[in-house]
């Protein structure tokens, strides 16, 4: 919760004011990810406020912004496509409410999950996402970013056309100007930021462009064009409404929720983890899930699509000042506010502008530095980078991580499948077996041909003081091991067992014996 008390005068001076710099560039990354996802602008603007108020309070790090995001708005994409397949004989007014009331239910089940993820404190997995995953992840959605823009420049006569030839070239023509402003758009944010960042921007090129466009009376796409803003007020309890839906739909929407869940939920828990890092105190991962959970519930059920929190906006709000709880509480607060107030100066903004800022979210969100790191890395490395990309631009963020996840640990497994011995003659003439590496089920096989028992002496000593058993699947090798020379009549000894270890031992453990030196480590082992 917000702590007035704990501020001091300097602290709700910052907070106040980075949040209100945070507020003004919320607006059109908002309304940008709205057009993704196709629906209104205004549905992307309640999930801005929404589910900012509610993270503000209730989240695991103080001062970071959540909101509508390109991340969970690519996922909205293929539900819309989903939905226009399911229902062919909708106009295209009907379909787009249709839509609208698929994402809102989908949001609502999307942060139900989220909330019993947190609840069952599963917020830590995020560590189990390796570094070229999270490379391949961001990678993936710069692209999908990018490539998501190229519509607003579709020729109305794109029915008509044949190859890409014709059609980019009618493209061309016929939105000469919005290239030019899109151009424009990025030099501006580009640039102008090395000389002053006591403004946005983002908000320079739209305030700037939006000008130059209603002073020159140029005709090129607005805002308003695409969605009505004219009635824009405060959010209001919106329930879906659920006899449109079949099970048909049904089958669509639990999974897309479920992707939603995970999306929105790794993208906030890596902006928690950088922002950790900036700000050197951790934050909590379980508390965040629950937060961006009842965010979503809250969004959906009030007419917003589901988000997540923001990196970019997150650094923003930092290096701004923006430390407390306060910070995030009045972007919120001030970008409704702005919405409510200025909705007839949001729909003559010019779409191009939009499109030229998202071009730079693309280009910002892109990782160079992982190209330049490729020739560096571990082939099994660069092969999940490459993996991770591919997939999130082709099919989903989620199963993209997932994807890297499971590639990661089977590429680990078998680096480690490899088990090592050196084998001496003692005084007593019995040979011992120095085993070397981590038992476990992927090593198995290379630890139960380390041994010789048809040649071995009849006394024999295993020796696992430089090997740590890992899992079941090592006991059991243990317990194979040595039936093979007991009904070869063979004495074993098996020395620097950890306890845990012998207690689980079926066959082995009667020969087992007990040092001072043994380690202590537990086995993964289910009865």
């Amino acid at each position: 919760m917000i702590k007035l008390q704990n501020y001091s005068t300097q602290n709700i001076k910052n907070d106040v004011l980075s949040g209100a710099v945070v507020a003004v560039a919320l607006i059109p990354e908002a309304i940008a990810f709205s057009f993704i996802a196709g629906v209104s602008p205004v549905v992307g603007l309640y999930a801005a406020f929404i589910i900012g108020l509610i993270t503000s309070i209730l989240g695991g790090k103080p001062g970071m912004i959540s909101g509508a995001t390109g991340a969970v708005a690519i996922v909205f994409v293929s539900l819309g496509l989903g939905i226009a397949e399911l229902h062919p004989e909708l106009g295209k007014e009907a379909l787009s409410m249709l839509i609208l009331h698929y994402i809102l239910l989908t949001s609502i089940i999307a942060g139900i999950f989220q909330i019993i993820v947190g609840l069952l404190k599963m917020g830590k997995f995020i560590r189990l996402v390796p570094q070229p995953a999270m490379f391949g992840f961001v990678n993936g959605l710069a692209i999908v970013i990018a490539v998501a823009q190229f519509k607003f420049f579709t020729p109305s006569n794109m029915d008509e056309l044949s190859g890409w030839g014709e059609i980019l070239s009618a493209s061309f023509s016929e939105n000469t100007l919005m290239y030019i402003l899109v151009v424009v758009t990025m030099v501006i944010m580009h640039f102008l930021p090395k000389y002053t960042k006591a403004v946005p921007s983002g908000l320079v090129a739209i305030v700037g462009l939006t000008l130059l466009i209603f002073i020159t009376g140029a005709e090129t796409k607005l805002v308003g064009d695409l969605a009505d803003l004219s009635n824009t007020s405060f959010p209001s309890f919106v329930m879906p409404n659920t006899s449109l839906f079949s099970f048909e739909a049904m089958y669509l929407i639990i999974p897309t929720a479920i992707l939603v869940g995970l999306v929105g939920l790794i993208e906030s828990l890596l902006t928690l983890s950088v922002l950790d890092e900036m700000s050197g105190k951790r934050g909590s991962g379980n508390r965040e899930c629950v937060a961006q959970g009842i965010g979503n519930v809250c969004s959906g059920s009030f007419g917003g699509m589901a988000g997540c929190a923001m990196i970019g906006q997150s650094i923003i709000n930092y290096t701004s000042g923006g430390l407390g709880r306060l910070s995030s509480f009045t972007a919120a607060v001030l970008l409704i506010l702005l919405v409510v107030s200025f909705s007839g100066v949001i729909a003559v903004i010019p779409v191009a502008v939009l499109v030229g800022i998202m071009f730079m979210v693309s280009i910002g969100t892109f990782e160079f530095s992982s190209l330049r790191r490729i020739k560096h890395m571990p082939r099994a490395d660069a092969f999940v980078l490459f993996t991770v990309t591919i997939v999130t631009v082709f099919e989903d963020l989620a199963i993209a991580v997932v994807a890297g996840i499971i590639i990661s640990a089977l590429v680990f497994a078998w680096e480690h499948a490899k088990i090592f011995s050196k084998t001496t003659i003692d005084d007593e003439g019995k040979k011992v077996y120095c085993i070397d590496g981590p038992l476990f089920f992927a090593s198995v096989t290379s630890f139960g041909e380390q041994f010789d028992v048809e040649n071995d002496p009849n006394e024999v000593v295993i020796d696992f003081a430089g090997a740590r058993v890992m899992d079941s699947s090592g006991a059991e090798a243990i317990d194979a091991i040595t039936d093979k020379y007991s009904k070869a009549g063979k004495k074993l000894t098996i020395k620097h067992l950890s306890e845990d270890c012998r207690k689980v031992l079926k066959t082995a453990g009667p020969f087992c014996t007990f040092n001072e030196d043994d380690p202590t480590y537990k086995v993964a082992y289910n009865a």
